[in-house]
């Protein structure tokens, strides 16, 4: 995330003065960011990753598909049972390796360099962007649907307002972590609200 003078501390402020002056004496010195998240947004960055957009779109296919209510909730408690014990191996060896990369980390203990390099590069080049990419369609789809009640929204109206979705939170995230935070809390509150809607 980016870095604006208010997340400069003092501290961090001087040793600008005296890298800019030619000043230190030789001696090293580590600027690093402050630290602004607290328990609440560790909590929703979580929650965030954790709950997709997939939860609001596959349920209307999981009931079609299954054809009763029973079925289709008995299929949505098999797969939650498979991702608790997913969860749980990841819990597993968040313990177990302490190291900092999740994936990376795990993968680069387990096979070495070479497959966490090309699992990284995979996840920058393909797995992260295509996932941002479906999130901000689905926002973009349900944000128009009121707009075309007789029709689905043209899809170039979808393309333009996810694009533009996905600009402003790349703006946020790379112009203040405190508006970051904000945005992130928002929206995971958002995003349970609705869930609970659907339980309902």
């Amino acid at each position: 995330m980016g870095k604006t003078s208010e997340d400069i501390t003092p501290t961090e402020a001087g040793a600008s003065e005296k890298l800019s002056s030619g000043g230190g004496g030789g001696s090293q010195l580590s600027i690093t960011l402050k630290k602004q998240l607290g328990l609440l947004n560790g909590v929703a960055i979580i929650i965030g990753i954790i709950v997709g957009s997939g939860i609001f779109v596959s349920p209307k296919g999981v009931l079609l598909e299954a054809g009763s209510v029973g079925l289709c909730l008995t299929v949505w408690a098999l797969t939650g049972a498979v991702c608790s014990i997913g969860a749980m191996c990841y819990a597993e060896l968040g313990t177990c390796i302490l190291t900092s990369g999740a994936d990376y980390g795990y993968i680069m203990q387990a096979h070495g360099d070479l497959p966490a390099f090309l699992f990284l590069w995979v996840c920058l080049v393909v797995i992260i962007p295509t996932g941002n990419a479906i999130t901000a369609l689905t926002f973009a789809n349900y944000i128009l649907q009121p707009f075309f009640p007789d029709c689905g929204p043209p899809q170039n109206a979808v393309t333009l307002l996810a694009a533009l979705c996905l600009t402003i939170l790349t703006f946020i995230n790379c112009t203040n972590v405190k508006w970051a935070t904000r945005v992130q809390d928002i929206f995971t509150f958002t995003k349970i609200f609705a869930l609970i809607i659907i339980i309902i």
